[in-house]
């Protein structure tokens, strides 16, 4: 596939996401489906908004280009060249039941390389309640696509330039367990004393990662991502990386799609001051 297809898949995806939305805010404003259940598998809906959401996006997905079926559902060997969609149910659920902004429909397409390894190669973001769109595909840059009074707007995404933690504004997520909620809390803690302008907790995960993609933050991290997690993260790892931020593991290693992550994204200047802080937890 070219770059120039994938440019023309990646707006397709788009539209999709953006018609998802327009129902998930109606059922939002309405307060339908607005219950959340914890359990092994994370946090969800115990209405029909996120099902509603899955069973468009794969629908619609499928009749774009159906590739070699989606992620979730992919057999236990694949083969290079292979691609998988990857859908996530509403990102950022509890912002959502409580009537905030935050909350996003993300989609990936994962591709396996010939070292059998696979990696998202396109990814859209999109938040409906706040009218913004990220989307980018590898080697083509990252987008941010704005409702305006005069119309739509689409600016290159590019990270800030700030140099040091002193003076930053670093973002951090949480999960509702607790051993993983402590190490959160514990990285914030020891953060404090390296002077930061402003330590966030707003969320969801995919555009945290899209705010330090285009310079809202300076950096985001947050311990023990789950599989659950991979369809918000690796959309919005597309954006990080083709607008040239830095996203890995605490340790500096890379993120890895079948297992548990600790990530930490960045400007890809404050990362020698912020690692020995995670690494610490």
């Amino acid at each position: 596939m070219t770059q120039e297809n994938l440019r023309e898949l990646a707006m397709k995806v788009v539209e999709t996401a953006k018609a998802a939305g327009v129902h998930a805010l109606q059922d939002q404003l309405n307060s339908h489906g607005s219950v959340i259940t914890h359990g092994e598998g994370g946090q969800r809906f115990a209405g029909e908004v996120d099902n509603r959401l899955l069973r468009y996006v794969s629908g619609r997905l499928a009749d774009i280009n159906h590739f070699d079926g989606f992620w979730q559902t992919r057999p236990a060997e694949s083969h290079p060249g292979q691609r998988y969609w990857c859908v996530g149910k509403l990102d950022g659920s509890i912002n959502y039941v409580r009537n905030m902004s935050e909350w996003a429909v993300t989609i990936s397409l994962f591709e396996f390389n010939w070292e059998g390894s696979a990696q998202p190669i396109l990814g859209v973001v999109h938040a409906p309640a706040l009218g913004e769109t990220y989307v980018a595909v590898r080697g083509g840059g990252a987008v941010r696509i704005r409702n305006t009074q005069l119309g739509e707007k689409r600016e290159k995404v590019v990270p800030s330039v700030t140099p040091n933690l002193e003076g930053s504004v670093v973002s951090f997520g949480m999960s509702y367990l607790p051993g993983e909620s402590d190490r959160a809390l514990a990285a914030v803690a020891a953060l404090a004393g390296h002077h930061p302008a402003d330590v966030k907790r707003v969320g969801p995960a995919s555009l945290d990662l899209c705010k330090v993609a285009d310079g809202t933050y300076d950096a985001y991290f947050e311990p023990a991502l789950h599989d659950w997690d991979v369809p918000a993260i690796s959309a919005a790892a597309v954006v990080v990386w083709e607008a040239q931020g830095a996203l890995h593991r605490w340790d500096g290693s890379d993120i890895h799609w079948r297992q548990n992550n600790d990530i930490v994204c960045t400007n890809g200047l404050i990362d020698r001051e912020l690692k020995p802080i995670l690494t610490q937890h």
